[in-house]
């Protein structure tokens, strides 16, 4: 995010467990939250894609070399997560992990990678590949690359 998005008010996400989550994970600088069910975790912040109001929420996440991988789930459900929607309509996000707040561009894997991220991901969170079986959408698997 630039110095001016940095002044901004960030919206966290409404879902109440996820909230609490966030502010324990930003209180903290991860050291209480940087892992959730055992699994590394991070907090994505996104542009709304109508509302234009940055939006933060927590995600588990994995690493392909010095990219950040993320998986758009959404439990299961039959439609995108609305974060993911968001960066599809501007890939500029902010990642935190632990202390550190990264400035990154978010993208769809390509089919390529999506081939050899999913099974990275569904180790690092088997509860994805359960995921899969229950939609009938295909779930995108992001990466996110630093901006230096």
């Amino acid at each position: 995010m630039t110095t001016h998005e940095q002044h901004e008010t960030i919206e966290d996400s409404p879902v109440g467990w996820v909230a609490s989550h966030i502010r324990r994970y930003v209180q903290t600088d991860g050291e209480d939250g940087g892992t959730f069910h055992g699994v590394p975790s991070l907090l994505l912040t996104t542009r709304g894609r109508r509302s234009g109001t940055l939006r933060r929420t927590a995600l588990m996440y994995g690493r392909d070399g010095d990219s950040y991988v993320l998986v758009a789930s959404n439990g299961g459900a039959a439609r995108h997560p609305a974060w993911y929607l968001n960066l599809t309509a501007d890939p500029t996000v902010e990642i935190q992990v632990g202390a550190e707040r990264i400035a990154g561009r978010a993208r769809t894997a390509t089919d390529t990678e999506r081939v050899r991220l999913w099974p990275v991901m569904t180790k690092v969170f088997p509860t994805y590949a359960r995921y899969a079986k229950e939609t009938d959408r295909e779930i995108p698997v992001i990466v996110i690359d630093r901006i230096d």
